[in-house]
């Protein structure tokens, strides 16, 4: 191929490129908005018993004390089975399960919390409300997890 034939090609894959990269731009992340996080949130969710990198990638989009109290909790496991636990393994997919199949969200924002309304085919029976928070510019699930008793420690520990 001469030198003329290669910079057409050269110059097409750049303005490809370019094409491409202000697409991406464009495109909205789930993280942008509360209902896109929830919905991002339960796909990966609904695929972490046969995806690993799907619980990380859960463990993510949640708010900051969700992480607290997820770590707290594998450091507790860890400490009693010695076996290293990852917060992200916390989260047990097995055991996730929807009560109902979501059809609609509608986002109410106030300042940097938003509480989504999340109903099903019968908004009567199939509601929710799931709190998220912006965290460094994106929104995050605000996971509502019991907070963890107090440790007991033995008279004779020290």
């Amino acid at each position: 191929m001469h030198g003329l034939g290669r910079r057409r090609i050269g110059r097409r894959a750049a303005l490809l490129a370019a094409a491409a990269l202000l697409l991406s731009c464009g495109r909205q992340q789930p993280d942008d908005t509360p209902e896109g996080v929830i919905r991002a949130w339960i796909d990966l969710m609904q695929r972490a018993q046969a995806d690993p990198g799907a619980s990380l990638a859960a463990y993510d989009l949640l708010s900051r004390a969700a992480k607290e109290n997820l770590q707290e909790r594998a450091r507790r496991a860890t400490a009693a089975t010695g076996r290293l636990m990852p917060p992200e393994e916390m989260l047990v997919p097995s055991r996730f399960t929807l009560r109902f199949e979501p059809r609609q969200m509608k986002p109410r924002i106030a300042g940097d919390r938003a509480l989504v309304e999340v109903t099903g085919a019968d908004p009567a029976s199939e509601h929710a409300s799931v709190p998220c928070v912006r965290e460094d510019g994106h929104w995050r699930v605000d996971l509502m997890l019991p907070p963890l008793p107090e440790l007991e420690k033995r008279p004779d520990a020290g």
